[in-house]
């Protein structure tokens, strides 16, 4: 075995303190007023994405920001919402995301990300149990027009 001078690190899992409660998510309704508290003052200004992650109860177990953008858009990564999952055991999951233009409709890269991530995450038995696409007034859900 060939053996390197650099060391590898250790992972673990870290959980921060948040300011948000726990909560049971039962409706899309209740999922878009949860999450828009995410955006505090950003809502029209550039792109994030989120995740909400859930046990078997729908009891809300963490969040966590996946990305970041500009105006018309935010890459998301699946192997980063996996590590999520996994460090987590999550067993259902809320994704969401803001269109600061104010269109609540999904893009085909919306509908296409969607799909791509709820593949990837039936691989760990977890369950997408809605994408929404949230506004500053209104909000898109993937699971209500049957597009989960």
């Amino acid at each position: 075995m060939k053996e390197y001078k650099s060391l590898i690190p250790k992972f673990s899992i870290v959980k921060e303190k948040s300011d948000f409660k726990k909560v049971q998510i039962k409706t899309s309704r209740e999922s878009y007023d949860y999450m828009k508290e995410f955006y505090v003052g950003s809502m029209e200004i550039y792109e994030s994405f989120f995740i909400i992650l859930l046990n078997r109860a729908n009891n809300t177990i963490g969040y966590a920001m996946i990305s970041q953008g500009g105006i018309t858009g935010t890459v998301v990564d699946p192997r980063i919402i996996a590590k999520f999952i996994a460090d987590s055991l999550a067993t259902g999951l809320i994704m969401g995301h803001n269109h600061p233009s104010g269109n609540k409709f999904p893009s085909e890269q919306d509908k296409s990300i969607t799909a791509k991530i709820k593949s990837m995450a039936s691989y760990f038995d977890t369950s997408v149990l809605d994408h929404i696409i949230l506004t500053e007034d209104d909000y898109y859900s993937f699971a209500d027009e049957g597009m989960l």
